[in-house]
């Protein structure tokens, strides 16, 4: 078990790590001057680059907690409150997630409405979602 948890870690922290920079691309791409067709271009590749690797992590870390919680019985039972919680906070991270998919695809075509200090506030989302995140898991409040 402790293989897994471990692995798990791995994967939402690397997983968060690009929550964490994608919006700040986004965030470079809104203050591109229309004419730098190239820097545009090139900060959308590496959304797109970033955005893939990320959902990536994603995959096994959702998977391994799952495996955590159904396997193990993690969070599960009296007094488990907490992982309910931590549960509704993980299906916020996948919402974020899809979020920024669905910036980006508004990047590519050319059709964003945010600016960038929209998007610096957006960027602050997944810092309190994974702060909550380890409280619930680590605290266990309730």
């Amino acid at each position: 078990m402790l293989w897994v948890k471990s692995f798990h870690i791995v994967f939402v922290v690397s997983w968060f790590a690009g929550l964490f920079y994608l919006p700040r691309i986004f965030v470079n791409l809104a203050m591109v001057p229309p004419q730098s067709i190239a820097e545009r271009e090139r900060l959308i590749l590496m959304s797109r680059k970033l955005l893939r690797f990320t959902t990536l992590l994603a995959v096994p870390a959702l998977a391994l907690g799952l495996w955590l919680y159904l396997g193990y019985g993690i969070g599960r039972g009296p007094g488990s409150s907490w992982m309910h919680a931590k549960l509704a906070v993980v299906v916020l991270a996948i919402g974020y997630h899809h979020a920024c998919g669905r910036l980006l695809a508004k990047f590519m075509a050319n059709h964003n409405t945010r600016n960038h200090v929209w998007l610096r506030w957006f960027n602050e989302v997944p810092v309190l979602l994974l702060v909550v995140i380890v409280i619930l898991v680590v605290v266990k409040p309730f």
